[in-house]
């Protein structure tokens, strides 16, 4: 029996919306649908959400194509001109159910796209999880009241709005129940939770309110943080919550104070810093991961220095690099650019310290002994999401005692400890 195709461009939280419109879609007998939940980070990331589309066309000339995602949420029109695409609706509207349901209907709209300010209430989408049957993700939080220069996201996902606690912790239950070992709360910009909820709620709260109400999970895990956000409740999760992973991933950006001023980023470079040296304080094994940007307009040589001198001095392990790309209607489009060259250039060097970094840090785990949960046979990850091979074919989800062997500069290997 056929069922909707979604193709998803972007982030974990469109992986996690592209899931639940997979249901809706086939709720409604939209079998032949496909669905192209398109991003907005970038202009090349909106020039692939076309390809996409016509890719899917060509493949598929008979099923109905649906797109939806942040570019098509900002962008209605550009999409609303492809002779290719059936339907146009926003990120609004592609969560909700009775949505679907109406695409089935003769004479439906074809563009159905409101304006993502005036949402306010962001529900609880019950999905049976996606990845691997290790690892299932949960939208705590949509939307980002912040105003980065760069970031056009905002105008695509709306204001922050949070989940209510109790419906988060009703959802990981949902999902451990159901055999899942690790779950990873997830949002837009998941820091600012809980402050459109009663009570003084936040991200660290909530990070305690699923471990204590659901003691059968095993690992937690958060997506992307903005670490000036973080709050002491937070601080206090890491030090004092095992179950919550020693694994953070910052929004950081740049490394000089200027060029984070010309972002409009809330932080400077000593706060990156001071974050780093508190959390590791506070959990000695904890890694950092971090977004970075190459070639941001009026970035100098020194500038970039700075930020290839911050990945050393906050210690960081993981970098995902992001060659600056001018995205329209932002203010950073309209500032005096790098050469597309330099950006290059300047990505290509974060990238190279971003992988002599890693793989210092694996060799430094070389006699240890880890945690390991399987996301298929024969590879895992560690608590701090370092992948590891194994020799042991266990399948998803089973958790193993490792000890490290060695590592071939982008993962660990190890063997399994009786």
């Amino acid at each position: 029996m056929s069922e909707p195709t979604v193709i998803t461009l972007g982030c974990r939280l469109n992986a996690y919306e592209s899931e639940l419109m997979r249901q809706h879609a086939a709720g409604a007998g939209l079998d032949d649908a496909v669905i192209v939940n398109t991003c907005a980070v970038t202009a090349e990331a909106v020039r692939q959400s076309q390809q996409a589309i016509r890719k899917a066309r060509r493949e598929r000339p008979d099923a109905r194509l649906i797109v939806t995602g942040c570019a098509a949420q900002v962008e209605p029109e550009l999409f609303a001109g492809m002779a290719e695409v059936d339907h146009v609706i926003g990120n609004g509207e592609k969560v909700r159910r009775e949505i679907f349901d109406g695409l089935g209907l003769a004479g439906s709209e074809r563009v159905q796209v409101n304006d993502i300010m005036t949402v306010r209430e962001t529900a609880p989408h019950l999905i049976d999880g996606f990845g691997t049957r290790a690892r299932a993700y949960v939208q705590v939080q949509n939307g980002c009241d912040h105003r980065c220069t760069f970031c056009i996201i905002p105008f695509g996902r709306g204001p922050s709005r949070s989940v209510p606690a109790g419906e988060v912790v009703a959802q990981v239950r949902r999902l451990v129940e159901t055999g899942y070992r690790e779950v990873v709360l997830t949002g837009v910009d998941i820091t600012s939770y809980g402050s459109d909820l009663p009570g003084g709620m936040s991200l660290g709260r909530l990070a305690r309110q699923v471990l204590r109400h659901v003691p059968d999970l095993d690992r937690l895990r958060v997506s992307s943080i903005d670490q000036v956000e973080a709050d002491r409740h937070f601080l206090d999760a890491i030090a004092e919550e095992p179950r919550l992973m020693p694994h953070l991933h910052l929004s950081l950006q740049a490394g000089d104070d200027l060029i984070l001023k010309r972002m409009k980023r809330r932080h400077s470079r000593r706060d990156a810093i001071r974050f780093c040296e508190a959390a590791r304080r506070l959990r000695p094994d904890i890694v950092f991961g971090a977004d970075l940007i190459a070639g941001f307009p009026t970035e100098t040589d020194q500038h970039f220095e700075s930020t290839l001198r911050l990945v050393e001095e906050c210690g960081l392990t993981y970098l995902h690099v992001f060659p600056f790309s001018p995205r329209r209607g932002t203010p950073a489009a309209r500032m005096p650019q790098v050469s597309r060259s330099e950006i290059k250039e300047r990505a290509s060097r974060l990238r190279s310290l971003g992988d002599a970094v890693l793989a210092r840090y694996l060799e430094g785990q070389r006699g240890s002994v880890a945690d390991v949960l399987m996301e298929r046979p024969g590879v895992g990850r560690t608590a701090q999401y370092a992948e590891i091979r194994l020799s042991a074919a266990a399948g998803a989800g089973a958790m193993l005692r490792a000890r490290v062997h060695g590592s071939d500069g982008r993962r660990l290997a190890g063997e399994v400890l009786p």
